[in-house]
Order: C-alpha cells, then sequence, then structure tokens
C-alpha cells in the first residue's frame, strides 16, 4: 500500500505516501488544522491534544492523545477529532463556551489541547462530575488554572441530542492492516500474532511499537528512525485480562487506562499506582508491557510487579515461554527477550499479599519521573513476617528485589526495632548514583525511610 486513509473532523482523508515516521501532530498542521500544537515534542505539555475515536464496549468513547506522540502511519482507518471538529466560532462545543465564558484563554496557545482533553471527560460515559485529573496532561504557562477550572466544574452533561455523544453508541473503526514502505523505511501493522511473529522473524531489528510514549520521545527529540516498524497495539492476544484460581494475566499491549478500567482495585497496588503514572493523555496510549520493554531502570511499573512476584510471558513462532520479573532485567536496558520475542503479558500470582503499597519518590508528586521508587507486599502471621517481597527502582542498572532485607526480615517479628534494622540494611542496596534527579546520599536515605513508612502504615 501507497497511502494511509483516516477520517479526521468527519471528514475522510487520504495520505499518499507518508514518511513512516510522520507524527500526527505534523501532518495535522501541514493541512491547516493548527489548533494542535508542539510545545515539548514528548507528551508533557498536552498542547498537542486531539481526540481519537476508541472501542468501548459494544460502542465506542472519545480519548484524548499526544499527536506528537502518534504517528500517523498508526491511525489507518481510524477516526481523530481536533479542537477545530467540535465546533465553530458561530457554533462553540459546550467546552468551548464553558472556556469563554469564564476567561479560561489567556495567550492560547495551551487552549485546544485544554479542549480536547476537556472534551474527552465531557463525554466519559457514567459522569456524574468533572474529574479535573483529566486535565493533568495539560500545562497552562500562563498559569490561568483557575477560570479554566472553573470552565471545567461548570459544565453539565452533554445533551441527547449532541452528535459525539451519539457517536459513542456506535462501534469504533477496526485498526486496518498496514504496510506501508516509504524512503527505505516500513511501518507494518499485522492482522494477527502470527504475522507480527513472522515480521518479526524477518526483521529482527524492528521496532516493536504499541503506545509510543516512549518511542514517540526518541523520534521527536533524538531523531530516533527506525528501519522497520511493526504496530502490536491492536493484536487481540496482547489485549486480554484473564483471571484464574491462581493467576492474574495482563494483557501486554493494553493501555494503562484501559488497564485500569478492566481490573479495578482487583490488584490494590495496581489501582494505587495507575494515578501516579504520568498522566491521563500518556494513560490513554501507554502500556504495561511496553514500561517494561524499555527495561528502564526508573520505570514505574517494575518495582511493584517484582513486589507482586509478576513474571513475563514471551511469545515467538516456536511458542510461549515465562521468566520471572526478577531474572528479566540482564543489564541497563537490557533483557532477556530475544529479538524474536514479543512481550504478550504480565502473570501474576494469586491470592495476593494482604499488606502492599507503592513509594514514588520524585520532586512532585503527580505526572513526573521517580528518583526512587520501592513496591512492597507482605503476608503476617500470628505478628511474624511470613514472606515479605520488595522492589526497587532508581538505584541501580536495573531494577532489583532487595533480597538481604527481605532475608532479614523472613520470620522476624514485625515490630519497629526489627523493621529499623532491617532499613539500615535496605539503604545499602543498589548501587545508587549521583545525577540530575537526587544524590546517591539521598537514594539511601529515602530507601530507609520508606521501609520505615511501610511500617507506620502495617502496623501490628
Amino acid at each position: 500500500m501507497s497511502e494511509i486513509q483516516l477520517v479526521v473532523n468527519g471528514k475522510p482523508k487520504i495520505v499518499i505516501s507518508p514518511e513512516p515516521h510522520t507524527t500526527l501532530l505534523h501532518w495535522l498542521r501541514d493541512t491547516g488544522l493548527t489548533g494542535c500544537k508542539e510545545g515539548c515534542a514528548e507528551g508533557e505539555c498536552g498542547a498537542c491534544a486531539v481526540l481519537l475515536r476508541k472501542p468501548h464496549g459494544a460502542g465506542s468513547r472519545l480519548l484524548s492523545i499526544n499527536a506528537c506522540l502518534v504517528q500517523l502511519a498508526g491511525l489507518h482507518g481510524q477516526e481523530v477529532i481536533t479542537a477545530e471538529g467540535l465546533g465553530t466560532p458561530e457554533h462553540l462545543h459546550p467546552v468551548q463556551a464553558a472556556m469563554v465564558a469564564t476567561g479560561g484563554s489567556q495567550c492560547g496557545y495551551c487552549t485546544p489541547g485544554f479542549i480536547s482533553s476537556m472534551a474527552d471527560e465531557y463525554y466519559r460515559p457514567n459522569r456524574q462530575a468533572f474529574d479535573l485529573e483529566a486535565l493533568s496532561g495539560n500545562l497552562c504557562r500562563c498559569t490561568g488554572y483557575r477560570p479554566i477550572q472553573e470552565a471545567a466544574f461548570g459544565l453539565g452533561l452533554p445533551d441527547s441530542s449532541d452528535a459525539f455523544f451519539a457517536l459513542q453508541n456506535q462501534a469504533a473503526p477496526e485498526a486496518q492492516p498496514v504496510l506501508l514502505e516509504q524512503a527505505g523505511r516500513a511501518y507494518y501493522r499485522p492482522t494477527d500474532l502470527h504475522h507480527a511473529l513472522k515480521l518479526l522473524e524477518q526483521h529482527p531489528k524492528a521496532k516493536l511499537v504499541a503506545g509510543g510514549t516512549d518511542w514517540g520521545v526518541e523520534v521527536n527529540l533524538r531523531g530516533s528512525r527506525a528501519e522497520t516498524q511493526i504496530a502490536i497495539d491492536h493484536l487481540p492476544e496482547l489485549r486480554q485480562v484473564i483471571w484464574q484460581n491462581d493467576v492474574a494475566e495482563l494483557g501486554a499491549a493494553l493501555s494503562l487506562s484501559e488497564l485500569e478500567h478492566l481490573i479495578g482495585n482487583k490488584i490494590p497496588l495496581l489501582h494505587e499506582w495507575i494515578p501516579l503514572f504520568a498522566s491521563r493523555l500518556i494513560r490513554n496510549s501507554a502500556t504495561l508491557g511496553g514500561n517494561i520493554g524499555t527495561a528502564s531502570p526508573i520505570g514505574d511499573s517494575p518495582p511493584i510487579l517484582l513486589a507482586l512476584e509478576a513474571e513475563v510471558v514471551l511469545v515467538s513462532l516456536a511458542g510461549e515461554r515465562i521468566v520471572p520479573l526478577e531474572h528479566y532485567f540482564t543489564g541497563y536496558r537490557q533483557t532477556q527477550k530475544q529479538p524474536n520475542e514479543i512481550i504478550k503479558a504480565i502473570r501474576i500470582p494469586l491470592p495476593l499479599a494482604e499488606h502492599a503499597k507503592f513509594y514514588k519518590i520524585a520532586k512532585r508528586r503527580m505526572d513526573d519521573i521517580s528518583s526512587v521508587s520501592v513496591g512492597v507486599a507482605l503476608r503476617l502471621e500470628s505478628g511474624v513476617v511470613n514472606s515479605i517481597r520488595i522492589g526497587l527502582g532508581g538505584v541501580a542498572a536495573t531494577p532489583l528485589r532487595a533480597l538481604e532485607t527481605e532475608a532479614f526480615l523472613t520470620g522476624q517479628p514485625w515490630n519497629l526495632g526489627t523493621v529499623q534494622a532491617a532499613a539500615k540494611i535496605m539503604a545499602n542496596s543498589g548501587t545508587p548514583l549521583d545525577d540530575h534527579r537526587a544524590s546517591a546520599a539521598y537514594r539511601k536515605a529515602m530507601l530507609e525511610q520508606m521501609l520505615l513508612k511501610f511500617f507506620a502504615e502495617v502496623r501490628p
């Protein structure tokens, strides 16, 4: 194929032979839809936010995404709505009208992105009140947050005659296969998992793309280009949550927003963590498999999943194999995954430990990268530590378990004296470094304090 077809603001569009790394943002601006802005090119400011129509139950819903992180080739067959498509100067959309009424637009640069994120929340199924978390990924550099907040809280519910509200009763467009080759580079969206694995066998150096929230930053800020990209975000085998008596299996290509909706509070540690991960805009695209796949030592999910004794399900044409997460990371951004393998799912043993917490030390509580992160899962029996699993991030070249601390605590009474001694051991876990996020001394101090904090929250 040599063209990408999509619907933008209700109108079919055909793009002939786009370069495979072209972002939705740049293409929209090139076509004259300049409400979509580039502010940071890494998904932090939300100036590029647009709406993408995605499946939701038997119907669909409008989800806000960062257009700067999405490649146009990945939207073949999809439907996009920008701020220009929501309303016109003569007939404002209710969200736009609310922003006008409260004076929520100052310089106006961020306004279209805020409008898109607000529209996402405006149409959220079963909404009773406006959740301001929906705007967590939108930055106003004029500090005009009060009138924006007033506009958000002043919104009512959509009218039954609202065309976008009615649209949600219709099924979302299905992801279409893509075989785009242009300028010596290729973008493939395979039809199924077997097809994806065959492509991976043929192109072992291919970049696997799901949410793209990490890869998009590499493309935008570092100029990274892959000879071959293979989109796996739509593969059904990677988009399931399976509950069994002894294990929960979470599909690697489910977005964190989808995962939050599907698991609810059934895995409390994940339920507690997901709202702390980046912003709603990012969570609408980012995946659990991607967070593990990048193998970053400061990724949020590995410490949690280490505490939960998680396993990684890898799949290739030869079949599936399961690797305990504690053995999965082999070096800085290196893993046991072979070039011909895809992360299919993450398995979490059941039943869960009765006491579990996640601590993220960062300069901002929300929407920030951690300096240190700690996941703890504890089982007590008559006041004695039956088992404890502690996952650490940000203190070594890989996420790791605090094995010495775990060994010291196992079989010991869960009291202040024991925990204080264990916290001294935990302070020396890993090989923390001085960098722009924190000093080694600070990281050591935080490791010690987090175990003491956990004890304060889980007293016998």
